[in-house]
């Protein structure tokens, strides 16, 4: 017996699932590279507040969320938006944000799913190139994309997750075409 799983754009109603999904996310896979306390000062609710607004008023018509689903279980969601590189052309480039599964359901088939309906997301959304960053040492990630034939495109960047120089985090640019 298989389980019912899908993808869909989120609704404004997915906003608190959503949020829950981050926070286990962030805390299982930012362990290591952010504080603890800045871990454990997530609030779910207050998570929820900016993906609800995020649902309801998004700043461009194709800036679309969408969520992996178990049965009605939100499993995992990702951005789907113009590219915002000051190197992307945004009517060509689109960009995959936040590809995020719950860590009790990984390694479920929801990431390559999720992957999937963002690829023809953006291709609906006839972008022609697809872009995402991720962590520099998110090996886990890269093999997962790699796989799936994205490749790095030699562009960095560092984040400065604090806004204080405290906490700043490395990432890696991969690219794919959208044929």
């Amino acid at each position: 017996m298989s389980s019912d799983v899908s993808c869909r754009v989120a609704w404004a109603d997915d906003a608190p699932a959503i949020a829950a999904v981050q926070v286990r996310a962030w805390r299982t896979s930012y362990a290591d590279l952010l504080p603890a306390d800045l871990l454990a000062e997530l609030d779910v609710e207050e998570i929820a507040g900016g993906w609800s607004q995020a649902l309801t008023k998004p700043p461009d018509a194709r800036n679309r969320v969408l969520v992996a689903l178990e049965r009605n279980l939100v499993t995992g969601f990702a951005i789907t938006s113009p590219a915002d590189d000051p190197d992307c052309d945004p009517v060509a480039d689109g960009q995959v944000s936040d590809l995020t599964v719950d860590p009790h359901k990984r390694h479920a088939g929801h990431g390559s799913r999720l992957m999937q309906a963002c690829v023809d997301t953006l291709k609906a959304d006839r972008f022609t190139r697809a872009v995402t960053w991720l962590t520099a040492q998110d090996d886990e990630t890269r093999a997962f994309l790699t796989a799936a034939g994205w490749a790095a495109d030699g562009a960095h960047r560092t984040l400065d997750l604090t806004g204080d120089g405290g906490v700043q985090v490395k990432q890696i640019r991969l690219h794919t075409a959208l044929g």
